[in-house]
């Protein structure tokens, strides 16, 4: 598919326009570089992945309709020498794990991008992984934490939306005692004092959004 040897060709991914015109102009002022293609959600993405076939992708992780984790699983699936790179403003080690787990070889946190972007894309290109320390200290300091279950996580998810254990029970269907005790695994497990701080730990792990 590469019309021009040595010139890495580039995929970006994102929903917002103005992101992707800033890195559009980045990547095309480099003379090894070539932005083929723009998507502004994951299920484009992985259509204009499947037909420009590019060398590095540039994902973000919260999009609308389908988030950049499925995407990239979706890609990774189909493609599994497919070198994806992270771009996201969150950093929470949930959401880099979901990421990292589904194939990302890189992650880069929007705000570091003119200082990391291009030297990322050469070393994803030539097959190598990079994860900045910061990040990397986050992902260790959690490797030993007990994972919420989805279940638990579906129960922090509507705590954060304001609901009463009631509440909780009648939307997913299970008795009030079983949500008190999901709840009760929920603080031990994320080291919480209360529901609300619970929330605020979900929430900058990356486990919840809202």
């Amino acid at each position: 598919m590469n019309s021009q040897p040595g010139l890495i060709r580039i995929l970006t991914v994102d929903d917002h326009p103005i992101l992707r015109k800033g890195i559009a102009a980045m990547v095309n002022a480099e003379a090894d570089m070539k932005l083929v293609a723009e998507a502004s959600g994951g299920q484009e993405a992985i259509e204009l992945y499947r037909l420009h076939r590019p060398d590095v992708a540039l994902m973000d992780l919260q999009m609308p309709e389908m988030n950049g984790a499925e995407a990239i699983s979706e890609i990774q699936r189909e493609f599994n020498d497919a070198r994806i790179i992270v771009l996201t403003t969150y950093s929470g080690d949930a959401q880099i794990l979901k990421a990292l787990k589904a194939g990302a070889r890189a992650y880069i946190l929007k705000g570091h991008v003119h200082r990391e972007l291009l030297e990322t894309i050469r070393a994803v290109h030539a097959g190598q992984k990079r994860i900045p320390p910061d990040i990397a200290a986050q992902l260790a300091e959690h490797a030993t934490d007990d994972a919420l279950s989805s279940r638990e996580i579906d129960v922090l998810r509507l705590i954060a939306a304001g609901n009463s254990n009631k509440l909780i029970a009648d939307q997913l269907s299970i008795g009030e005692a079983t949500v008190k005790s999901h709840v009760a695994n929920i603080l031990s497990k994320l080291s919480a004092n209360d529901r609300a701080h619970a929330v605020t730990i979900g929430l900058k792990r990356g486990m919840i959004e809202l």
